[in-house]
């Protein structure tokens, strides 16, 4: 188990920028790969970005490269995605997530924070 808690969201002005973080509880953090999703009103959930078990790779999908920066310390067992430039389209609840391998499929993924929301205003 990986219990994950999501944090930072919040209201934003188009062009603002927000620091989501995601903490976990035990001692196996740094051998997961830990992805952030997303899901806007009445949409799938969709892959934003992912970052792998010792922050030597990650991947981000297209709407979002070039503004969006995954990071994360281990020894705080914490992830985070810094989001610059944001635009009216990003406002979705925002799920980090853990899974065994850096991948884009939200099912790769076995543990799922609660989220947060992030509001953009236009």
């Amino acid at each position: 188990q990986v219990p994950l808690v999501d944090s930072g969201g919040g209201l934003v002005q188009a062009g603002g920028s927000l620091r989501l973080s995601c903490a976990a509880s035990g001692r196996t953090f740094s051998s997961y790969a830990m992805g952030w999703f997303r899901r806007g009103p009445g949409l799938e959930r969709d892959f934003v970005a992912v970052i792998s078990w010792n922050g030597g790779s990650a991947r981000y999908a297209d709407s979002v490269k070039g503004r969006f920066t995954i990071s994360r310390d281990n020894a705080k067992n914490t992830v985070y995605l810094q989001m610059n430039s944001l635009k009216f389209e990003d406002t979705a609840v925002y799920y980090c997530a853990a899974g065994p391998l850096v991948a884009t499929a939200p099912e790769k993924y076995a543990y799922w924070g609660q989220g947060t929301q992030v509001t953009v205003s236009s």
